[in-house]
C-alpha cells in the first residue's frame, strides 16, 4: 500500500484532484470495510474523492459516540467524502500490516483520513462533534473541496454585506437544515430578519438558538444587535429633541447617551461611537460607567471587523489607557 503517515499532500510531482461526488449505490458514502477490500474502498477511492477511516471495535464504548457523529458529517457532506468503517477484531492482518507503517490501532477509536492514496491525518479519542467538523473540513480543504453548508453559508454573509437580506435569510435557513447548531448561521438569520424589519420572526429566531449556543460571539453580536434596534427606534423619533437638549446643556449625558443609541438606529455608527466616547471624556463615571458597556454592545452587534468598531475601539483605548 501506498500509505505515509502525516503526509499533508499528494506525491511530489503529482497535481492534486478536487474530490467528486460519491458513487451510486446505497452503501458508497457510508459503507463496511475490511481488510479484503481495504485497498479499493479507501486507498484506490481516496485518489478521486476523500476517505475517512473509523477502526472500532464491538468493547470500545467511546466508539458508540463517535460512529454516530461521523456518519452524521458525512451525510452532510453531499457525497463529496466517504466513510469507511473498520472493526480492528475482525481484521487484524489489516491491523498489522498498518501497525508497520506507523499507524497502531491497538487503542480505539482512530479516525485515519486518506487522500491521494495516503494518510492526511488522524484523529484519536471521541472528540466533540464540532472538532470533528473541523478535522472533516480541514481534509476536504486539503484535496480542494469544502462542506456544501460552508459555501452557503460564504454566499449568505455576502448578501447580507450586500444589501440582500432576503436572499441571505433564506440562504441561513438553509445552512441551519445542514447543521442546526451552526452558530454563524444562527446570528447570520437573526440579523437578517431585523434588517427585512421582521423583529418578531428574529425573536423567534433567537428563542430557537440552542442553549449552548447562546453566548457564542455571533449569537450575542445578533442577540445585542436586536435589543439595539428596539432601544434606538424610540430614541430615534427623538432625535431632533435629543439634539436640542444638547445644544442647550453640553453636560446633558443622558440625552447624548440617547443620541448615541439614535445614531446607531439610523446607521450613523462612528457618531454613536463618537456620543458615548464624548461622555467617557467628560464623565467616565456617569451613571455607573453606563457609557462603556453601550459601546462594547455595539461593538458587538456592529461585528468585530466593521471599520466604525475597529476605528471606535482604537479612540476607547486611547482614551482608557493614556
Amino acid at each position: 500500500m501506498d500509505l505515509i503517515i502525516g503526509q499533508k499532500q499528494g506525491k511530489p510531482g503529482t497535481t492534486p484532484r478536487r474530490p467528486g461526488p460519491a458513487p451510486s449505490g446505497p452503501n458508497a458514502v457510508i459503507l463496511d470495510g475490511d481488510q479484503t477490500t481495504f485497498m479499493q474502498d479507501v486507498v484506490e477511492a481516496s485518489r478521486s474523492l476523500p476517505v475517512l477511516v473509523d477502526f472500532w471495535a464491538t468493547w470500545c464504548g467511546p466508539c458508540k459516540q463517535l460512529t454516530p457523529a461521523l456518519e452524521k458529517i458525512v451525510r452532510s457532506a453531499g457525497g463529496h467524502l466517504r466513510l469507511v468503517k473498520i472493526d480492528i477484531d475482525k481484521n487484524q492482518a489489516l491491523v498489522r500490516q498498518l501497525a508497520q507503517i506507523g499507524l497502531p490501532l491497538q487503542s480505539v477509536p482512530v479516525v485515519a483520513a486518506f487522500w491521494q492514496g495516503q494518510i492526511a491525518d488522524l484523529v484519536q479519542g471521541a472528540p466533540p462533534e464540532s472538532e470533528l467538523k473541523h478535522f472533516v473540513e480541514a481534509l476536504l480543504k486539503l484535496a480542494g473541496g469544502s462542506m456544501p453548508a460552508a459555501d452557503t453559508l460564504t454566499e449568505a454573509k455576502a448578501a447580507l454585506e450586500q444589501g440582500d437580506a432576503e436572499q441571505a435569510a433564506g440562504l441561513f435557513s438553509a445552512v441551519l437544515q445542514q447543521e442546526p447548531e451552526n452558530p454563524e448561521a444562527w446570528g447570520g438569520l437573526i440579523r437578517a430578519l431585523l434588517a427585512l424589519g421582521r423583529e418578531d420572526e428574529a425573536h423567534d429566531a433567537l428563542a430557537q438558538v440552542p442553549p449552548k449556543l447562546a453566548e457564542h460571539a455571533d449569537v450575542a453580536g445578533a442577540r445585542s444587535a436586536l435589543a439595539l434596534a428596539e432601544e434606538g427606534r424610540a430614541a430615534s423619533a427623538q432625535l431632533a429633541t435629543l439634539q436640542s437638549r444638547l445644544a442647550a446643556d453640553p453636560a446633558d449625558h443622558q440625552a447624548r447617551y440617547d443620541l448615541a443609541s439614535a445614531f446607531n438606529a439610523t446607521g450613523r455608527r462612528v457618531e454613536a461611537a463618537d456620543a458615548l466616547l464624548e461622555i467617557l471624556r467628560r464623565e467616565r463615571g456617569w451613571n455607573e460607567g453606563a457609557a462603556r458597556p453601550q459601546l462594547l454592545k455595539f461593538f458587538a452587534a456592529w461585528g468585530f471587523d466593521d471599520p466604525a468598531t475597529v476605528a471606535s475601539r482604537r479612540k476607547l483605548s486611547a482614551l482608557l489607557f493614556s
